[in-house]
């Protein structure tokens, strides 16, 4: 089946989680409406069903061979990137000086979850020109700017991020690559870089790669690392030295071309400097912060695909017969109970991945946007903390909601040709690239906790207990047990973190990592749960005022689920965090055996 963006939910929680309503009212989007919004939504819903969904399977099948250093993309592949450049989608959130218009972060990540829902290849490829876009437009000189931004916020020109080599993995402390100074401004760089995301590709006439490497009188270590822009295709119209020696044959996402590049094999690829020398992976990480949100994204796009293709098969397929049902002959089985509760926790789980996101989106917006220093630099911080768990908890569930969607297909789930493994193929990534999914872990727990000294986080819980507190004074029984589920959530999430921030004041950073991830997953369950109340709340509202759209009453309802049945792990994660590094000390011997 193809995909149908749910344009409705995406705008409901853009405008009542995330603050999109409240944002237009204080001028923080300009002259922005929700009215555009819609409009902007709707079309690119349009764009992602008719044009990138049904390249989706061609583009899996196909894959991206390489020959001679040439790689070609899936067939109609190239028109539909220029379609989708031509019409603006690249553009959207760029700078209005240079071709842009200057849209808001919430906006395009919900247009960002659309094309990685429609076609997760296809939409890996815009996210690294966008997060370019970013650290050129902050950090890039003039120069620079002049010559590449213009071309790169149309789409003429895509970029990308060249990190890790073969010997550092994730540790960015190990690269290698070297950028000796030509006298002119220029540098040679020579190195080797892989897993780098369309490196190579025939969708446009240049690629502008962004390429950490070391100087020669460059301190060892992170603090050594300095960022070069490093095109394809030189000013004047030549080759540069760079090259895609081969592509990585991965488990999913086919269509998307993951690439060793080899710079220098004829003495040096031409780059220059992107910022201040040895400050490259301040630069990198505006770009890293960038994609982190959009692989996110990514986990809640593949989650609703995966969701929709389920519900469609749940309603066609006849199995067995259902008590509930009195019609003769084999029932649908979506009416089973099992079935039922799967297709719940698909769409519950999704529904809270996709609010977070929005929430970090909306706090990007804010970091940048807002009236004053200190309003700045609380939405900065709600953003910093947010980010890792909009990663990590969203990929996880574009994973499990993929896994679930194959079991509601029983066998069928298992052979290719229904589409569902592809979904979990293609997701299973998610969790990996942008810095693993316990690596974000860590970030959260070690360094986003402790802003402005546990304020920040202390910040998110009281507004979580504040929408607890909204349920229950809303008395409406179809809330059922939502909000004491989810106050033992947010009274988990609180405890827990209390044991995280007297663990690192104490130095004692094993008690702390060892829970990282599953009190990254408890955050989630609290953050996500109660955004779910938030906007359960909203439509309770909205009936009360004699609206009778039905997905108000679904919304309530999906509230609940997730309260009852997904938030109510969150005891037993918090025992896991504040067990903390006890476990650790018989791992070795258990290990061993």
């Amino acid at each position: 089946m193809t995909y149908r963006a749910p344009v409705a939910d995406m705008l409901f929680t853009m405008r009542h989680v995330a603050g999109l309503d409240h944002a237009i009212e204080e001028g923080l989007y300009g002259d922005l409406s929700t009215d555009l919004v819609q409009s902007i939504l709707e079309e690119g819903a349009r764009f992602a069903g008719e044009v990138l969904a049904p390249l989706n399977r061609i583009g899996d099948q196909h894959g991206t061979p390489l020959k001679d250093g040439a790689i070609t993309m899936p067939p109609g592949w190239r028109e539909a990137y220029h379609a989708w450049a031509q019409a603006g989608w690249n553009a959207l959130p760029g700078p209005v000086d240079y071709g842009g218009q200057g849209l808001p972060t919430l906006l395009n990540s919900a247009c960002v979850e659309m094309w990685n829902a429609a076609n997760m290849a296809f939409g890996l490829g815009p996210v690294l020109t966008m997060g370019a876009i970013e650290a050129l437009t902050a950090h890039g000189s003039d120069e620079l700017k002049g010559r590449y931004l213009e071309k790169l916020v149309s789409g003429e020109w895509t970029a990308t991020m060249n990190l890790t080599e073969p010997q550092a993995g994730s540790d960015l402390g190990a690269l290698r690559t070297r950028a000796e100074p030509v006298g002119d401004g220029s540098y040679k760089i020579t190195g080797q870089k892989i897993y780098i995301t369309y490196g190579e590709h025939d969708l446009t006439d240049n690629i502008v790669h962004l390429v950490l490497a070391r100087l020669p009188d460059a301190p060892a270590g992170t603090r050594g690392i300095s960022l070069f822009l490093v095109p394809k295709v030189l000013p004047d119209g030549t080759r540069n030295d760079v090259r895609c020696a081969g592509i990585e044959h991965k488990l999913g996402i086919h269509a998307s071309p993951t690439c060793t590049m080899v710079y220098g094999d004829g003495g040096g690829a031409t780059g220059w400097l992107v910022g201040e020398a040895n400050r490259g992976l301040a630069v990198m990480f505006l770009m890293m912060n960038n994609a982190r949100l959009a692989v996110g994204l990514q986990g809640v796009a593949i989650a609703e695909r995966a969701y929709q293709q389920a519900l469609s098969y749940a309603k066609d397929r006849r199995q067995g017969r259902a008590r509930t049902v009195q019609a003769e002959g084999m029932h649908p089985i979506i009416e089973h109970p099992d079935v039922k509760r799967m297709l719940l926790t698909m769409k519950a789980s999704t529904a809270a991945a996709r609010a977070i996101c929005y929430m970090t989106a909306a706090a990007l917006d804010r970091s940048h946007l807002a009236g004053d220093a200190d309003a700045k630099r609380a939405a900065h911080e709600r953003a910093s903390i947010l980010t890792p768990v909009a990663k990590a908890f969203s990929t996880d569930i574009g994973i499990e909601v993929a896994s679930t969607g194959v079991q509601v297909h029983g066998g069928m789930g298992f052979v290719e040709e229904t589409g569902a493994a592809q979904h979990l193929r293609d997701a299973r990534i998610a969790a990996i690239y942008e810095g693993t999914n316990g690596i974000q872990a860590i970030d959260l727990v070690a360094r986003k906790l402790p802003l402005s000294g546990g304020e920040a986080v202390r910040a998110l819980i009281a507004e979580m207990r504040g929408t607890v507190t909204g349920v229950t004074k809303n008395g409406d029984a179809a809330f059922g047990d939502t909000a004491a589920r989810l106050r033992e959530a947010v009274e988990s999430l609180d405890r827990a973190t209390s044991f995280m921030l007297k663990a690192l004041a104490s130095n004692d950073p094993d008690q702390a990592l060892a829970g990282a991830t599953p009190y990254l997953r408890l955050f989630g369950l609290a953050q996500g749960g109660t955004a779910l109340a938030k906007a359960a709340l909203a439509a309770s509202a909205a009936m009360k005022a004699g609206e009778t759209d039905p997905a108000h009453g679904a919304r309530i309802a999906l509230a609940r689920f997730f309260a009852e049945n997904l938030a109510i792990g969150a005891r037993g994660l918090e025992d896991t965090v504040t067990a903390g590094a006890g476990f650790l000390q018989d791992a070795p011997l258990a290990l061993a055996s």
